[in-house]
């Protein structure tokens, strides 16, 4: 997958783990009474994320756990769930687990538009997965025609604190003389005077970065089909943004995202990552109840 760049900053390539939302879909699945149990170690079916499929399809082997595996596909009407074949137990979120998953989404999503199950999604067979394909088929084919040919490009902006609080003492007239007189005074009232310019300073900086922010985003609303605002890391991060854009319009995106990179200057540090599969614009989430058939 490309990683996209803004100026000489070098994007951040760890992508945050799905969360579980209020929207998961709770899935129950039957067991034949006489069904032997699952245990650790069987095979089961790994399973990466829904596309729109009209026939059977293949992907390579490159299946999570290192064996190889073949990701294929397991087709109910016309969309399909890309699986590989797995061993039945808990993945572990390391690094190399967490690659490949990633691996097989990128692959998958060079060609088709993919929703993306969260990481470690295990069914015991082909059979399973068609099932809660059949059971939520209206769901996943809704959201599949929403995100048809897009593609989700993640940006963060950062800003060097004591550098904007130093233009702030410049720019902003209040501030710098407020400033000036304390320096001058040194008295006994100096502690509560820094107080006093510590909130001012505050309140610009709020004010300012909500100015930024408002800026970029209305930059990119005209080259985005949606937008989501997620909570800033850190108190240096202003802006953690993710854009819904069209796979046509990749590159308008990015010629727009470069030239708010280049209006800022070094007064604002930006990282551009993707493209991605929808994560952020996507609330469905597979929670298995399995049951035992009466």
């Amino acid at each position: 997958m490309k990683t996209k760049k803004a100026m000489a900053t070098r994007p951040a390539l760890k992508r945050k783990v799905a969360k579980a939302s209020k929207d998961d879909l709770h899935v129950k699945i039957a067991d034949a009474g006489n069904a032997p149990e699952v245990t650790t170690g069987e095979g089961g079916r790994y399973l990466y994320g829904i596309v729109e499929a009209k026939e059977q399809m293949t992907f390579g082997k490159i299946g999570i756990g290192g064996a190889g595996e073949l990701v294929y596909t397991v087709k109910y009407l016309d969309i399909a769930a890309v699986v590989s074949k797995t061993a039945v137990y808990i993945f572990d979120p390391t690094r190399e687990n967490a690659l490949a998953h990633e691996h097989v989404i990128e692959t998958v999503m060079k060609t088709y538009t993919i929703i993306p199950m969260s990481f470690g999604t295990v069914f015991r067979t082909d059979d399973d997965i068609r099932e809660v394909l059949k059971s939520i088929y209206a769901s996943l084919k809704d959201v599949l025609t929403q995100m048809a040919g897009k593609l989700e490009f993640g940006l963060k902006v950062n800003w060097d604190r004591d550098q904007i609080i130093e233009e702030l003492k410049q720019e902003d007239e209040e501030i710098r003389q407020f400033h000036q007189e304390i320096i001058r005074k040194h008295l006994q009232s100096t502690y509560l005077a820094r107080m006093q310019l510590g909130r001012m300073i505050d309140k610009a900086m709020a004010e300012r970065s909500t100015q930024y922010v408002r800026e970029i985003y209305e930059a990119l609303r005209s080259v985005c089909v949606a937008s989501r605002d997620n909570q800033p890391i850190g108190d240096k991060m202003i802006m953690n943004a993710a854009f819904l854009v069209e796979r046509k319009r990749e590159a308008e995106f990015d010629g727009v995202v470069n030239k708010i990179a280049r209006k800022y200057g070094k007064r604002l540090k930006f990282k551009y990552t993707g493209p991605w599969p929808p994560y952020n614009f996507v609330n469905i989430r597979l929670k298995v109840e399995r049951v035992t058939a009466s």
